[in-house]
């Protein structure tokens, strides 16, 4: 088998394992159910960084964040983000992974070998669809993904997933993820 062959066997791999990979990813509730669940809210003050070079992301981001509490910091690119990150230890990233310089993947992983930030959980988001499969085959080390466009419903079914009993932004482990269990399970 050669290396093209090799490849095509993975990415489609990859791909058919992102059509059924429910943990990472799972359903968002229709509108109805939405309207009889009541929206659990990250505690007060909760400090979300926004990764992402499109200021349009980042302001709609910001102001859904903020109308709920969340005081936010925002990044253009991966390597003021990481820095950001380290110096002010956030709740919460939201982090995008087509980024100009050092991509969202390549950010991740080095956040996730920081002792610094490897225990704050990361949402992965993105509007380009060959990033989206990319992110779906492989293990990341992310704790859940957003695909852009998305709604400020979405944005806070995803944080929901990652509280905790104290109402604070966890990451999922690998056995709670397993086991079907989130963060606040």
């Amino acid at each position: 088998m050669g290396i093209l062959d090799k490849f095509r066997s993975v990415f489609i791999s990859a791909k058919a394992a992102s059509q059924t990979d429910v943990e990472t990813a799972p359903a968002v509730p229709t509108r109805e159910e939405r309207r009889r669940n009541k929206r659990v809210n990250a505690r007060d003050e909760t400090r979300a960084l926004i990764i992402d070079d499109s200021p349009t992301i980042v302001f709609a981001l910001k102001k859904i964040l903020q109308s709920s509490g969340f005081i936010t910091l925002e990044a253009l690119d991966a390597e003021t983000g990481i820095a950001i990150a380290r110096e002010q230890t956030p709740d919460l990233i939201f982090l995008d992974i087509i980024l100009p310089g050092v991509n969202g993947f390549a950010a991740l992983r080095t956040l996730r070998k920081d002792p610094a930030t490897s225990h704050i959980p990361i949402i992965m988001i993105s509007g380009n669809e060959q990033a989206t499969e990319l992110f779906f085959g492989s293990r990341t080390g992310a704790d859940d993904f957003m695909k852009k466009p998305f709604s400020r419903f979405e944005v806070f079914a995803r944080i929901e997933r990652l509280l905790d009993a104290n109402m604070v932004p966890q990451r999922i482990t690998a056995a709670s993820a397993e086991s079907g269990h989130d963060a606040h399970d």
